[in-house]
This record gives C-alpha cells, structure tokens and sequence, in this order.
C-alpha cells in the first residue's frame, strides 16, 4: 500500500526505509519511525524454528523466543506516542486518548533495555492469575496483561531468584562421588545441619556440573542462564580443604561466624573463593557451547555479600546481588563488620562486574507485605536509578504482592524504571496522576505524597523489626482522618468530570477503607491483651471490621490481593496470616 503501519522486520521495509538500519545490534533493540507515507515498529526478534513449543511445570507454552523485540516496541509506541496508559490491571486501570486522526512528523526513535531479566519485579503476578482476586473483566484483563504492557514479562532474559542445584546432588553423587562435597572439620565429606556444601575448588566438580548443562539444553535448547550457586543456609558447612582455603583471600572482610557440627569459627568472606569457581565454569561454558550466548549467574548472598578483593568475575557472569535496599535503601548488611549498607556492597560489585541482577528480600519495614501504604516513592526513585549505574541488568523482588489500591504508585513507577531507569521518576508520577485522577490529579499527588510522608516519619524513627515498630500506631487514627481529607477533596474536584475518575478515586479509598479497618483492629487486640475484654465489646469491634473487609472484597476484587487475608475463594481467614498475624486473627 502507499501508506501502511508495518509491525515487525519485513524484506519491503528497506526499500520503504532506506536510511534505516534493520540488523540490530543490542539485545531487544527496538526501532519506531515514520516517514511521510509509512510508520515501522519493529524489534530484535529471535527464536529457534526447531524450538518453539516448552513445557513448563504448570503450562505448555508455544511460540517461544528468546528475545521479543517487536511485541515490545508495539507498547512503546502505544505509551509513548498514542498516550495509552496501563496504570493497574484490569479495565479501570486502562486509559485511552481518544483521537480523529493520528499523525505524525517524520521520525526515528531506537532504543534497548539495561535492565534485560524484567519479569521477576511482580512476580507474584505471575504466579496468581485469575481468581477471586482478581477476576478477568470482558476483554480478559489481568496482570499477565499489565506485565505485557509495562513490557516487564517478555524478556530477554529469566529472572532467577534461587540458589544452585547442590541439594539434589546429594542424592545422585554422595555415595559415588563423595569429593565432590565439602571436607568437613571431623574428616568427613557430609552434610551439616541438613545444607548440602560443596568443594568448589574440585575440578572435576565443574566438570560435572557442565555435563548438567549441556543435558539441560538438550532438553530445551532455549535456555540461557543456568545457577550454580551455593544452597541457603550459608553459615553452615563451607569446604575446609586446604585447596579451597587457599582460593580465599586473606584481606576478604571477616563475616559472622562459620558453623560445622559442635564448632563455629570467625572466617574471611567467601567471595574471591566463590568467583574463582564461578570463572571455571563460566569459561567452561564458552569452551563447550562457543556459539551460544550463555551466562551464569551467582548469588552475591552471605559470606559472598561484600565485592571480591581480588578475582574479577568474567564477562559471562551475572551477579545475583541480594542487596536489601529496595524500600530500605541506608539498611545495614547484618552479616557486615564494617558497618556496609547493602547499598554500598551493590556499589562494590558495580565496580568489578559487569553484570549485576538486583534481587532483593524486601521484607515489611512498614507494613509492605500486609498491604500498609508503605510507598517511599521518591527513596525508591533514587535506589532504582543508583542500580542502574552499577550494572544493573535484571531484577527479581521478593516480593511484591500486588495490593493496587495502596501500593499501586509504586508499582507504576517501578514498572516503567525498570524498563527505562534513567528518565525521571517524578514526571513519571505525574503523569500517573494526570491519567488517573484527572481534575482530581492535585489531590490525589497530596494523597499518595502524604502516605510516603506517614511511611518516611515511620521508617526513620523506628526501631524495624523490633517490638517498638508498631504498624498499628503508625496508621493511626490522626493520619488516617488526614488522608480521609485529601481523598474526600479530590472526590469533590471530580464530582462534575467523567465517572471514570471517580471510581479510580473509589478504587483508592478500598485501600485507605483496608488499613483503616486492619490497623484498628490490630490496636483493638492489644487492648484486649492488655485490658482484658469482660463484655465481649472490643471482640465485637474486630468481628465487624472483618465483615467489612470481607463486603470490600467483595465490592473491589482487584483493589487488594485478597488470598493474603482470606482463604481460597470463600471469605476463610486465609491460613497464612493465621501464622503472620496472630495478633489480629487471634481466636
């Protein structure tokens, strides 16, 4: 045709596009541009014609890639040139620009990601779908749907959050193959506490654990990384030997103590040991498979936190830093003698590798996995930003448990920095109210800067994690009633606009309705703790704020991920918080 939208790389496009250049060269490139009669969206597409179907434990999945190109700049041209705006999931949270006609001036726009293991920021987004939490609209929204669109689950490369596979070692090779496990103190090669330990330092360890890999990718040639790191438990075990000790460096920085069966030992870290054994068989990976593009990934976790003195990781190798920093960016590393921030151990590894995976534990410092508004937006801005300029390249959080109506800004703003971390956080947010709350958006910035207000008043002069860190009081009644304002005067500036607007004010409310109802509880408890509660009254109290969580779950199914607090799909108190927070659903 004389004027067409071409998606995806086709031959005709280099004659439409002359001046363009259609061989990629980055991972995930994505091209968009438009001349006087013809626009093109395309990307780096890559598969493998001979394997294209995989199985996966709980789905077949056809029409793999490994690299998504073309789908990914299709949402790029849809946010960033039609204004389309995918603020949470589901059909409320999706904002379209009308428009007569759409046109453009001449153009050319390229771009590829840093951050190339994407899919691990909401991660339990993947693994919930559908439900009564959240249950597809008509045109079968979900958050599968909200990943496609913030172009976080196609791609490149897969977010890894584990350990390596050494447990199940133990079985195949500890009768046939005892040296490859640690020596422990007592002259044995066995397991210490039940945590599986190996010695590193074996060559034919490598060896092995190389043929794995090859039998891996013949059984799914798409595969790119693969996980040889240590099990948890890293204070149990390690490998005394005289070789592996000798691979540690005298200067590593002394971590706490190192235990074995009835003895402990203060020791130096054991990064340089770690990344000496990482280096094997990563140049064993690119000696085996010299075609293909492979990497190895390592945790940076334990006694291997702090950056290697000496051995510098090979350019095939992707750090898996579980450095603590995301929502808590000036906590300590606990296991530190030196008083390091998990922060600054990120900023030591972006030093000497190239490639680092941010995968952090985030932990509840204020109230995060309840579902409490803890949004340090401006903090999280910061530290996403700081990431990428030490080599971030991929992310894995555990976890974020996808609770919309008093975390989605964070959720936003995460999403579109881990696809672009270098643009500005803040216009990002903007934004994100301006779409979302339209006449309202003022209000709704004071709302959500008041909330980060509450959480940094909180964060900063409490004692996490103690006794004195109470979640209860930090909602209290006096800053709730203040955030009740500042919703009650945006609903008044979007009484006379469209609808829309205020059911995403109402969709916010659900949340404020939620911490409200459990932090009163939570206090209501400690009364009963305290006072006793001979009348029953303050018992009452409790049972009817949880019919009124359960009638809100009921009246916004996608505002909260519900299966926290309630069971299954019926209105059960879920289990789990049985166990997480027995104060409040004491019997």
């Amino acid at each position: 045709p004389e004027s067409a939208i071409w998606v995806g790389c086709q031959p005709v496009l280099e004659q439409l596009f002359p001046d363009k250049d259609f061989d990629f060269k980055h991972p995930e490139e994505i091209l968009i541009a438009a001349n006087n009669n013809h626009l093109v969206i395309a990307g780096r597409d890559r598969w493998d014609p001979e394997n294209l179907v995989v199985e996966k434990r709980h789905t077949t999945v056809d029409g793999v890639q490994q690299e998504y190109g073309t789908h990914n700049a299709v949402y790029t041209f849809l946010h960033d040139y039609l204004g389309v705006r995918w603020l949470w999931p589901g059909e409320l949270g999706e904002d379209i620009l009308r428009r007569e006609t759409v046109a453009f001036e001449p153009f050319t726009y390229r771009y590829h990601p840093q951050v190339r293991a994407r899919s691990g920021l909401l991660a339990y987004s993947t693994l919930f779908r559908g439900g009564p939490s959240e249950p597809p609209n008509r045109r079968g929204f979900s958050s599968n749907y909200w990943l496609r669109a913030q172009r976080l689950q196609l791609s490149e490369l897969t977010s890894d959050a584990g350990h390596g596979p050494w447990n199940s070692w133990w079985d195949r090779f500890h009768e046939t193959h005892p040296e490859y496990f640690a020596l422990q103190p007592d002259g044995s090669r066995s397991r210490c506490g039940g945590r599986v330990s190996m010695c590193f330092s074996n060559p034919d360890l490598a060896e092995q654990w190389l043929d794995d890999v090859a039998a891996e990718l013949e059984e799914n040639p798409n595969q790119r990384v693969f996980n040889p790191s240590p099990t948890d438990g890293w204070q149990r075990g390690h490998c005394i030997c005289e070789n592996c000790r000798a691979w540690d460096h005298p200067e590593g920085e002394i971590r706490r103590p190192f235990i074995w069966e009835g003895i402990s030992q203060d020791y130096v870290a054991l990064t340089d040991r770690e990344m000496k054994f990482a280096n094997r068989v990563a140049r064993g990976l690119k000696e085996r498979f010299p075609d293909r593009d492979l990497y190895v990934y390592w945790l940076a976790y334990g006694h291997s936190r702090p950056a290697p003195v000496e051995t510098v990781p090979e350019d095939n190798i992707i750090i898996l830093n579980v450095a603590n920093f995301l929502l808590r960016s000036d906590s300590l590393d606990r296991g530190s003698t030196t008083g390091k921030t998990h922060r600054e151990n990120f900023g030591d590894w972006g030093r000497v590798a190239e490639h680092q995976f941010w995968r952090p534990n985030v932990g509840n410092p204020v109230g995060w996995q309840w579902g409490m508004p803890d949004v340090p937006l401006t903090r999280t801005i910061e530290d996403m930003k700081f990431a990428a300029e030490n080599g971030w390249m991929g992310i894995y959080v555990d976890y974020v448990r996808n609770h919309w109506s008093t975390q989605g800004p964070m959720y936003y703003v995460m999403a579109q920095l881990t696809w672009n971390p270098y643009q500005d956080g803040h216009a990002v947010l903007e934004d994100y109210y301006r779409r979302a709350f339209g006449p309202a958006a003022a209000e709704m910035e004071e709302y959500w800067t008041w909330m980060e207000k509450i959480r940094e008043e909180c964060y900063g002069t409490e004692n996490v994690g103690r006794s004195d860190h109470d979640l209860f009081d930090f909602y209290n009644t006096e800053r709730l009633d203040m955030a009740q304002e500042k919703l009650d005067h945006a609903l008044e500036r979007a009484a006379d606009g469209p609808e829309v607007y205020r059911e995403r004010i109402a969709f916010v409310q659900a949340g404020l309705d939620f911490t409200r109802l459990v932090t009163e509880c939570g206090r209501l408890v400690r009364r009963i703790e305290e006072e006793d509660d001979p009348d029953g009254k303050l018992r009452a109290r409790i049972d009817k704020n949880w019919e009124e969580l359960r009638a809100l779950r009921r009246q916004q199914p996608n505002a909260f991920r519900w299966q926290m607090f309630f069971a299954g799909r019926g209105d059960d108190v879920s289990p789990r918080l049985h166990r997480q927070v027995p104060r409040i659903l004491a019997p």
